[in-house]
């Protein structure tokens, strides 16, 4: 991929991130890029299919980070927990509980109009809660209880929930109180 197509993905992922897909216009991508439209059309045939590369883009970074980074690392289940916990809570502290969840935003705001959008978001979803409910049944093992898939459909609503109301309310103790709670339901399952 060319560095310059890198940057404008780079670019489009902090408005849209910031302001949304819907309200983040073409414009404001091309002028914070510093390119013409002959230029962004040369490396996008649309503004869909850049929307569908940022989020590729985020999904990256989540996948190297948190699904093979914590949750499929060699640590202890409750470690895995813990560190993707934290994870969360640095990511959103570090931009000032203003942008919530690019996947939950967009899940929101363009899955019941955008089928490719919606997939794509689906897919990051149904990896975490695949990826987390294997860290539960590590910690499970023995134990009788919930099951594991449940209790991560569970998990990853509840810090999706938090997100939100914590993007809505800009205070990150929200945030903070829902995480808490996320491990009560994870040590009581």
């Amino acid at each position: 991929m060319s560095q310059k197509r890198q940057e404008i993905i780079k670019i489009a992922a902090a408005l849209i991130e910031s302001k949304g897909y819907e309200n983040t216009k073409l414009s404001d991508i091309l002028e914070a890029a510093a390119i013409g439209k002959g230029q962004f059309y040369h490396y996008f045939s649309s503004k869909h299919e850049l929307g569908l590369e940022v989020l590729d883009y985020f999904y990256e970074i989540f996948d190297r980070e948190v699904l093979e980074g914590i949750l499929s690392s060699k640590k202890s289940p409750e470690a895995k927990i813990n560190e993707m916990l934290q994870w969360v809570l640095e990511n959103h502290t570090s931009k000032q509980a203003r942008c919530g969840c690019i996947f939950g935003n967009i899940a929101l705001e363009l899955s019941e109009h955008d089928p490719a959008f919606s997939k794509k978001v689906r897919e990051v979803f149904d990896k975490w809660i695949d990826k987390l409910s294997i860290v539960l049944e590590e910690m499970a093992r023995g134990k009788e209880g919930s099951s594991c898939v449940e209790v991560a459909q569970g998990v990853v609503a509840l810090i999706e929930g938090g997100i939100m109301i914590m993007k809505n309310k800009q205070d990150i103790k929200v945030l903070e109180d829902i995480l808490t709670l996320a491990r009560r339901m994870i040590a009581t399952s």
